[in-house]
């Protein structure tokens, strides 16, 4: 197959380093030829992390230290393209950047996200032409600017005989829904929406229970020795978020340090103060958000899983449990990684914007239309 090679750089929530994908596009932009020649993950520094954990909690940073974040977020993701691409294959770079703060629209203001990258910057440091900011168009068309990853989905993965689930266990459980391969629904719109949480609250109650020495529970280990209380989740899931109906999208900036101190408190008022039960809780919290979603909308009937989540057993073994009557399985037996889902996306995004191909579903954000996403950062040489 002869195509174009893009390298794909993705950077989620959960804010700990940088997922990269090397992958090769042919064909119809719709329904590609693809496969993917290399990938590799590079962690954050343990300072950068911290700090853009804090930015997204909301805590408040001078412009200087910003100006520096910025420089060290993009200089990390130059390493990363380097330890994915070391010959320099790549014709092209599509890089997330980093969330720092996402804002959905509402009736009574537009919405808004920032990626903190400097595309330019990145483009010299690559000597490659770079495509960025990925969000803000489908922003400034009253769309949530999130999740873009259904689209993908639908022209890398496709259906089956019936609707077709991808989970992504990230910072933020994402869902997409896949209509039909064949049949009266085949013709339906993909749909795709933010759950909530899904490692962000577990990762930080981890990094306070270990005060600091541990940054997320190893295969759900910590967690598997807790007992849930069902009651409890039962009443989370009954906040507003959890019933509001898509579009939606969501981040660190709901479901972060303050909304972890208030389900502490009401587990402790239940009488439970063993961090094994506030781990054991939060997992199941994102195994229950998941299958309530599912069931108010087309039942698929499987549930392919990606991300890091993907590797914790209590959270796997909740999704199993909850989402009962579903085939639940990785979406590496698809040949796409746990880690690979997302930067493998975002290099399509780029061919697409290469291309002049639209990126984004309105019966994904609620835009008013689709459109072309991104900007193109030239190499000046």
């Amino acid at each position: 197959m002869a195509g174009m090679r893009v390298l794909g750089l993705m950077s989620g929530t959960s804010a700990d380093g940088v997922d990269a994908v090397l992958a090769e596009f042919s064909g119809r932009p719709d329904r590609p030829e693809w496969r993917i020649l290399a990938s590799t993950a590079t962690p954050y520094a343990p300072d950068l992390r911290r700090s853009l954990v804090a930015i997204g909690q909301g805590q408040p940073f001078a412009a200087a230290n910003l100006l520096d974040l910025c420089e060290a977020v993009t200089e990390t993701q130059a390493q990363a393209a380097r330890a994915c691409d070391p010959g320099g294959e790549s014709q092209l770079v599509g890089c997330h950047g980093q969330t720092i703060w996402h804002r959905p629209p509402t009736a009574q203001r537009r919405g808004l996200s920032w990626q903190m990258l400097q595309g330019p910057l990145l483009a010299e440091l690559l000597g490659r032409p770079v495509v960025f900011d990925f969000r803000s168009a489908d922003l400034a068309l009253g769309g949530e600017g999130a999740p873009l990853v259904p689209a993908a989905d639908a022209a890398l993965v496709g259906g089956i005989d019936g609707w077709r689930a991808l989970l992504n266990l990230g910072g933020i459980a994402n869902l997409t829904l896949l209509p039909p391969g064949v049949g009266p629904e085949r013709r339906n719109p993909v749909l795709g929406w933010d759950c909530g949480p899904a490692n962000t609250l577990i990762d930080l109650a981890v990094q306070r229970f270990s005060q600091g020495r541990l940054s997320f529970d190893h295969e759900g280990a910590w967690a598997l020795g807790g007992q849930v209380n069902e009651a409890l989740i039962q009443h989370w899931l009954q906040e507003p978020y959890f019933l509001q109906r898509p579009p939606k999208s969501t981040g660190r900036e709901l479901f972060g340090a303050q909304d972890l101190e208030q389900r502490l408190h009401q587990l402790a008022e239940q009488g439970s103060r063993d961090p094994a039960d506030a781990l054991a809780n939060l997992t199941a919290l994102t195994a229950a958000i998941v299958a309530q979603d599912l069931e108010r909308g087309p039942r698929p009937l499987e549930l392919l899983v990606a991300g890091g989540g993907a590797r914790n057993r209590m959270l796997m073994d909740q999704l199993r449990r909850r989402c009962r009557g579903l085939a639940v399985r990785p979406l590496a037996d698809l040949g796409i990684g746990d880690s690979q889902r997302e930067a493998l996306a975002f290099a399509l995004l780029a061919w697409w914007h290469q291309q002049g191909h639209a990126g984004s579903l309105p019966s994904v954000t609620g835009a008013r239309k689709a459109a072309v996403l991104g900007l193109w950062a030239q190499h000046q040489g």
